[in-house]
């Protein structure tokens, strides 16, 4: 079995699993992060969405000899990097705007619409619609209206 070294939610872990072992294994069975949620294991439905180095991405498509020492994977787990707060300001919004039904998918729709706001903040404009036509999370319940409103509502707050 191999040593993976690399940063989770601002801490820098080793594990050890086999090459081919995909990175969302990893985080829930052998690390105990559950926030991101198996759904597909396609990278289809997204429920597991995650960021590596900022940007979205799904673990149940990577394996994880694919992460390097360099990597900085954030869970929702690792979100709420805001001084003081318990809670990142999106996950506030969708609180507000009580997004959630089943809830099973919001940690992912969460994760891709942080990274989502900050794509269009990194070229320096506010999220539109086009952005979030872009998301492509699955929600079982369908409370999309909910979401672009709460992902709208969480970016004024970013």
């Amino acid at each position: 079995m191999a040593s993976h070294t690399f940063t989770l939610n601002g801490e820098q872990i080793t594990v050890e699993a086999e090459d081919d072992v995909r990175l969302l294994w990893v985080l829930r069975d052998l690390l105990g992060v559950t926030g991101p949620k198996y759904g597909c294991g396609l990278g289809v439905c997204q429920a597991c969405t995650s960021h590596i180095n900022g940007k979205a991405f799904n673990p149940c498509s990577v394996p994880v000899s694919k992460i390097s020492e360099d990597d900085e994977i954030t869970t929702i787990e690792g979100l709420p990097g805001t001084v003081g707060k318990e809670l990142h300001p999106m996950q506030e919004a969708w609180l507000d705007l009580d997004v959630a039904q089943c809830g099973y998918c919001q940690p992912g729709q969460i994760m891709a619409a942080v990274a989502k706001v900050r794509q269009a903040a990194d070229v320096g404009r506010e999220i539109d619609d086009a952005d979030l036509d872009e998301i492509r999370n699955i929600c079982r319940c369908g409370t999309y209206t909910r979401i672009r409103e709460a992902i709208k509502a969480g970016a004024k707050n970013m």
